[in-house]
């Protein structure tokens, strides 16, 4: 019962709170701004980018646009954003789009207002410099479009390293979002598949803040919370992605499961996770951390076994006849059975593209770049363990390996 709590940014929830950027005196002060979304185009052909330069215009804030963001940030693009920010004097930042949108804003909000800092300068693992930046991040503003990395709601961002193998995470208080709006509605475009990938990872984060020797009294209610919604509502709006209601529900469990990480973190899941999109940038972030899912789970299970068993219940108690599980054993059936039903229960690591030859890389890389996740993890794992996990994380059907 020693912890630190800290949640200074305001959350604009609910159905058109888009339409509040117009009036809501929460807005960051000034009349420059930058809106940053991904190279896809998608905010373009939704409309959602346009809508924000209107209700931004509508308040006399003048935006210029940085859409050459790739799905997995580049330190390269975030400082030349921030550099182009700073020529023009851009006062806030808004990240509009999926998670790798509101990480870059984030890491341009910080790098805009530090001249001559580079992203690796602050970055305090791999072949980080592990420096304090001189002044604060610019104020950023978070609007979410998909239901997963709960970045509106936590000061993390992760950037990979130009030419590198690096991806790491990093955040301080300054980092937080000035205000952040969660629309569901901007959520209806996003596809089954997606909104399938994007919904586990918020369970990721959920769980994990549950496992962590970091969690907290706050984060431990709502990630039981988080993770029960997620059980009971992600399988059903896979199969209705036009559903406004279930929208709303997995929008608040990535928010809530943000919270989650603002307050307690992630474990060495996370660690790997990043080291598989080092690797293969290509890969969704999500379905890296589900083709980890399994393995990681078997050992947690091992060194947790009370917080298992808790969250085998809170996922029991969302199905329609719960059998009142409590037991860690009870957590890993639930578990798949919700991959299944989300269309996920195959994925694999070799489905995204990793090789057998690449597991000790992938260990080291984990072991290297996010170190401070495996520390928090309450089982001291090494090289090797890492290796089994990865290796039994190839195909699905070969748990047996650990």
């Amino acid at each position: 019962m020693s912890f630190n709590m800290y949640m200074p940014t305001p959350i604009l929830f609910g159905l058109d709170k888009l339409d509040e950027l117009a009036d809501t005196p929460r807005l960051p002060a000034g009349d420059r701004a930058m809106i940053v979304t991904t190279n896809g185009g998608s905010m373009m052909r939704c409309g959602y980018y346009q809508r924000v330069q209107s209700l931004l215009g509508s308040r006399q804030v003048a935006s210029i646009l940085c859409d050459q963001i790739s799905p997995n940030p580049e330190s390269d693009e975030v400082e030349a954003a921030a550099a182009v920010a700073r020529a023009k004097g851009v006062q806030f930042v808004v990240g509009l789009g999926g998670g790798s949108a509101l990480d870059a804003a984030k890491a341009i909000a910080l790098l805009a207002a530090n001249e001559g800092a580079a992203m690796w300068d602050y970055m305090s693992a791999g072949s980080g410099k592990g420096l304090t930046p001189e002044h604060p991040a610019l104020p950023m503003v978070a609007i979410p479009t998909t239901a997963g990395t709960g970045s509106e709601a936590d000061p993390w961002f992760v950037v990979t390293k130009s030419g590198s193998r690096e991806k790491i995470g990093w955040g301080c208080d300054a980092t937080f979002p000035a205000l952040s709006i969660v629309d569901p509605k901007l959520m209806l475009s996003v596809p089954p598949g997606i909104t399938a990938i994007t919904g586990m990872d918020a369970f990721f984060h959920a769980a994990e803040s549950y496992l962590t020797i970091n969690r907290q009294p706050a984060s431990d209610l709502l990630a039981l919370e988080t993770v029960s919604l997620i059980a009971g509502q992600l399988p059903i709006l896979v199969d209705e992605p036009e559903n406004l209601e279930l929208r709303t529900v997995l929008a608040w469990a990535s928010t809530s499961a943000g919270i989650c990480e603002a307050l307690a973190g992630c474990t060495g899941l996370h660690s790997l996770a990043h080291a598989v999109g080092a690797l293969h940038p290509e890969a969704p972030h999500g379905a890296a951390l589900i083709a980890l899912s399994r393995a990681w789970f078997l050992i947690m299970a091992e060194a947790e076994p009370e917080r298992m068993g808790d969250l085998a219940m809170a996922m029991d108690q969302a199905a329609e006849d719960p059998a009142g599980c409590c037991d860690p054993a009870d957590f890993h059936p639930l578990f798949t059975s919700m991959l299944e039903d989300c269309g996920l229960g195959a994925l694999g690591l070799a489905d995204l593209g990793v090789q057998e030859d690449e597991i000790e890389e992938l260990a080291e890389n984990a072991l290297w770049t996010m170190p401070a996740l495996l520390d928090a993890t309450p089982v001291e794992l090494d090289k090797e363990d890492l290796m089994a996990i990865l290796a039994a994380s190839m195909h699905p059907d070969e748990m047996e390996r650990l």
